[in-house]
């Protein structure tokens, strides 16, 4: 598929966005999440909510607005991968931190008792809110897993490259804009990366193989060869995957492993959406 082409196809309607393909991965890993959000009240919001539910991922703390619709992402996949998608995350950045109120509430933790547990963060939130996150002790705590929402939006993570306490996940083109050069190898984007001060970063680079470092130590890793079928939201199994595996106590090596072929499974087109 070229630009300006109009040919037949498929369209398909499932629940997705970052945090949520993150989520829907972990309980196929057998985790319990529970997303923060900002989903309207409208009939799209409700459908949502209701998909949450069935597949076990919790939404005590979603924000509910009244007055603000429920956002929409749409891709456009052609054989050649991806060809266009756009983001309307509008609403979520209106919503702003109250998104994140049960982190600071006491519900499930505060500035003065943070909050322990692990967290995937979404890129999609606005510039301002993400360096607010970076210096904020309710988040000081937490094992900060953090991904852009696309490469447009990476530049908003450069306030969390120099926290302690996160791990970020980027994809090559990512890494590079975050560090203003262009790298020809995942090896090389996460020594660009660490740097620039990040303490622990993953980047991946499609069929080639992936890099995890950190100041002392460096794997890097080939996924397995499969078919490709599709690509949105494969950064993102990746991503949970890589977190599920960590969480079970798996070692670096093998945690990588693991997340490389939950990410191939998926992009295969056997993992079911």
């Amino acid at each position: 598929m070229q630009v300006g082409t109009d040919i037949g196809g498929r369209i398909t309607r499932i629940p997705g966005g970052v945090a949520m393909n993150i989520a829907m991965t972990l309980v196929r890993f057998g985790l319990a999440p529970s997303i923060l959000t900002a989903v309207g009240q409208d009939d799209e919001g409700e459908e949502l909510m209701a998909a949450c539910r069935r597949m076990g991922i919790a939404t005590d703390h979603v924000y509910r607005s009244e007055d603000l619709p429920t956002d929409r992402y749409m891709a456009i996949e052609g054989a050649n991968g991806l060809i266009a998608a756009i983001a309307d995350a509008h609403s979520l950045e209106a919503a702003d931190d109250k998104i994140l109120r049960a982190l600071y509430d006491g519900t499930l933790g505060s500035v003065d008792v943070p909050y322990s547990g692990q967290i995937a963060l979404d890129g999609n939130l606005t510039s301002p809110l993400l360096s607010k996150i970076a210096t904020s002790d309710a988040f000081s705590q937490a094992d900060l897993r953090i991904a852009p929402a696309s490469p447009g939006k990476a530049e908003r993570l450069l306030p969390l490259l120099p926290v302690k306490n996160a791990t970020l996940y980027v994809n090559l083109e990512e890494a590079g804009i975050l560090c203003q050069s262009e790298f020809a190898t995942s090896a090389a984007a996460a020594d660009g990366l660490l740097a620039r001060g990040a303490q622990r970063v993953m980047v991946s680079d499609g069929g080639d193989p992936a890099t995890l470092a950190t100041p002392d130590n460096s794997i890097s890793m080939a996924p397995p060869p499969v078919l490709v079928t599709r690509v949105t939201g494969a950064g993102d199994t990746f991503m949970a995957a890589h977190i599920a595996a960590e969480s079970r106590g798996e070692t670096d090596e093998t945690a990588l492993q693991t997340a490389l072929r939950a990410a191939a499974t998926y992009v295969s087109g056997d993992t079911p959406v």
